[in-house]
């Protein structure tokens, strides 16, 4: 296996890149003069679909045998709402809604859960008999950096869902801009691809910094909890 120091990208690597791709997605939405289903559904496909990828392949360049299983499920999650998007029948109001509303809750979810086990450390070993503990080698844990940025990806994530699930797509509010002398109308769509464009800048943002923020030794990314219990028994010896 591949260690942790000879391994030619790291995690830092997969935090740009998914900030990279939600940042084109946010200048898409922002500049973009038409927020409707079908353009903020593409947008969402092709951001998803090469989010997915990145994880994905994470899960061979980046993350140890142990630690895999995470970067996979979320990047399937991810690719497969993207594929869902990129279908004509469901780039409407309602399939936007449906789409983007899924994905969010889900792999918000799964992203918090991960990051929120990383932060607490795994169980302790099992016993596979009265005073016999368990011989099978201990799952690596990533650092706390990494737990804590998955923590707060899947938060934000985790609020575009409950955010669009308060949006009425079939709301819609006409308003007149004197100075232009045009009627316009705020619909829910608007909101929801805004809301979309809002979240995307934010994740853009949140991990751009911490891919470039400072962090541990590699050596503490392959850290156990069997090796992490030793040395805080030892400390307070």
């Amino acid at each position: 296996m591949t260690s942790a120091e000879s391994r030619t990208f790291d995690v830092r690597h997969v935090q740009l890149a998914r900030a990279a791709l939600a940042a084109l997605a946010a200048i898409m939405i922002t500049f973009s003069p038409d927020h409707s289903a079908a353009v903020g559904m593409a947008v969402f496909s092709g951001f998803a679909i090469a989010t997915g990828l990145v994880l994905l392949l994470s899960v061979w360049l980046v993350y140890p045998t142990g630690r895999r299983w995470q970067a996979g499920a979320l990047g399937g999650l991810t690719v497969l709402a993207g594929m869902i998007g990129g279908l004509g029948p469901m780039r409407t109001v309602a399939g936007f809604f449906a789409v983007v509303i899924a994905w969010a809750l889900i792999s918000g979810a799964l992203e918090l859960i991960v990051g929120s086990l990383g932060l607490r450390g795994r169980t302790e070993r099992r016993e596979i008999a009265p005073g016999v503990a368990d011989a099978r080698p201990p799952v690596p844990v990533g650092p706390r950096s990494e737990s804590r940025d998955a923590v707060v990806a899947g938060a934000i994530t985790l609020l575009l869902g409950v955010a669009l699930l308060f949006v009425q797509p079939a709301y819609a509010l006409d308003y007149t801009i004197e100075e232009a002398r045009q009627t316009f109308t705020l619909t829910g769509i608007t909101i929801g691809v805004g809301l979309l464009g809002g979240y995307a800048a934010i994740v853009a943002v949140y991990l751009g910094i911490a891919g470039f923020s400072p962090r541990a030794g590699a050596s503490q990314a392959t850290e156990s909890p069997a090796s992490t219990d030793a040395a805080d028994q030892k400390d307070t010896a």
